[in-house]
């Protein structure tokens, strides 16, 4: 099961990237994996498609394993462990383990 969800504020715990922010643009639960915005970038030599175009190199954000990334609260802003609580109505709902907010 995967606690983290797109839109979430993570920081990247190892890699070339290692103690840096972003947000998460995909998240793949199949695969274990998640995309984050401006992190984890590889450049792809694009060839060019028609005559007189030049050819090009793109920045594309590749996937990470989820064990790499770790939520950020946006509450206390620090790296924690998620938690589970059911509420009173019945909804299953995130919290964060140090200041214990309930996340969405």
């Amino acid at each position: 099961m995967m606690r983290i969800r797109k839109n979430d504020t993570v920081k990247i715990l190892s890699g070339k990237d290692r103690g840096k922010k972003g947000k998460i643009l995909r998240a793949m639960p199949k695969e274990d994996k998640v995309v984050v915005e401006g992190l984890n970038l590889i450049t792809k030599h694009v060839r060019p498609k028609r005559d007189k175009e030049k050819g090009q190199r793109i920045k594309m954000a590749m996937p990470l394993k989820v064990s790499r990334v770790m939520l950020i609260c946006s509450r206390c802003h620090q790296p924690i462990r998620i938690g589970y609580k059911i509420l009173a109505n019945g909804q299953k709902k995130r919290f964060c383990r140090k200041c214990k907010d309930v996340f969405n």
